[in-house]
């Protein structure tokens, strides 16, 4: 009952920051708002990574989040204590979020503990991040705060869907590790290099990135690259799906299709890549503070994927095709799942 109220109260300070935060006088006028979709019914399966909720808030751009009245009295102290993200003379942006993502074994059918598969797992939060940014460079930090475990509500959303879908019941979430309060800070710098071709025409970029994560929910350190080519390319740091500090979506300058003309349209198409050395991941280690089940994780993974972007007007849209390599030992195969995002800037 206790974990009940906190997700509740996670949610009303997301709300409660959201609404903070609005009032105040930016920059610039121009928040983005994201949602992202993420499941592998898009490779005709059912198992591991299957699904992936997130709805993310981008501020409007800050001239000095740690100097000004735009977050609570309490949290200044800390932040001008943060590292990368207080350099003097760059934009800033405060994003909020609020995901879910769910994780079964391969048969949903068994309702008995399939050992030599990974746990069922389902992860509720609220994310908190601050960003830095010049035409360059981005330094993203973010908090993530939530529950793992039944609290998480992974498997009555996952049953609901099933049923309104009239797919197989999901049978084993008697076997999901158990109840965890969640905590995850996360660091990631992206860079924006190569930019060729002026608004208007062909062009394209290379955005590279290096970062890390710290916590009970998951321990890494990661790296990887975009590459962008189409017409008109979006002023950002690229294609965003649900990691921690992936939020890329708000755009950079004023020479971005979604802020110079309304009329405007980007198309593009683009590849990345992550790879991933990990020490620590709940959803495969299991509980932290108590017995759960478990299995032998891999320390180096990693995704590759391709996909498209499509601006009109001050929305952007992009799906992207992703293989995620084996995450633990005795997994047979390599998984592969597609993900959406939508974000408007307003």
């Amino acid at each position: 009952m206790i974990n009940k109220y906190l997700v509740l109260l996670l949610l009303i300070m997301g709300i409660a920051l959201a609404l903070r935060l609005e009032v105040c006088e930016a920059a610039k006028d121009d928040g983005t708002f994201s949602f992202y979709f993420e499941n592998d019914l898009f490779a005709s399966t059912d198992q591991h990574y299957t699904n992936g909720l997130k709805l993310s808030w981008i501020s409007h751009d800050l001239t000095d989040y740690a100097k000004s009245d735009r977050l609570p009295e309490w949290s200044l102290p800390i932040i001008r204590r943060l590292p990368f993200i207080n350099e003097q003379g760059l934009q800033r942006n405060v994003a909020l979020s609020i995901g879910q993502s769910m994780y079964t074994p391969g048969d949903i059918s068994i309702r008995s503990l399939i050992k030599d598969d990974r746990p069922y797992a389902g992860w509720t939060y609220f994310g908190l991040g601050l960003h830095s940014k010049n035409e360059r460079r981005l330094d993203s930090m973010e908090i993530q705060i939530g529950i793992v475990g039944p609290n998480s509500y992974a498997e009555q959303a996952q049953k609901l869907v099933h049923e309104l879908r009239g797919c197989q019941t999901p049978n084993g979430w008697d076997n999901q590790i158990k109840n965890e309060l969640g905590l995850a800070v996360v660091y990631e710098r992206r860079w924006r290099f190569f930019h060729s071709g002026p608004v208007d025409k062909t062009g394209f970029d290379i955005i590279p990135h290096l970062g890390g994560a710290l916590g009970n929910v998951y321990t890494y350190a990661n790296a990887g690259i975009e590459a962008r080519i189409g017409w008109n390319l979006p002023r950002d740091f690229g294609t965003s799906l649900i990691r921690p500090a992936g939020d890329s979506n708000a755009p950079l300058n004023s020479k971005d299709s979604r802020l110079s003309n309304a009329q405007d349209f980007s198309l593009y198409a683009f590849a990345l890549a992550d790879g991933r050395a990990v020490l620590q991941n709940i959803f495969l280690d299991g509980n932290t503070f108590t017995d759960s089940h478990n299995v032998d994780k891999k320390y180096f993974t990693g995704d590759i994927g391709v996909g498209v972007g499509l601006i009109i007007g001050r929305f952007k849209l992009c799906y992207t095709h992703v293989l995620k390599t084996k995450e633990f030992k005795g997994q047979k195969d390599n998984q592969t799942f597609g993900s959406i995002t939508l974000a408007f800037t307003y």
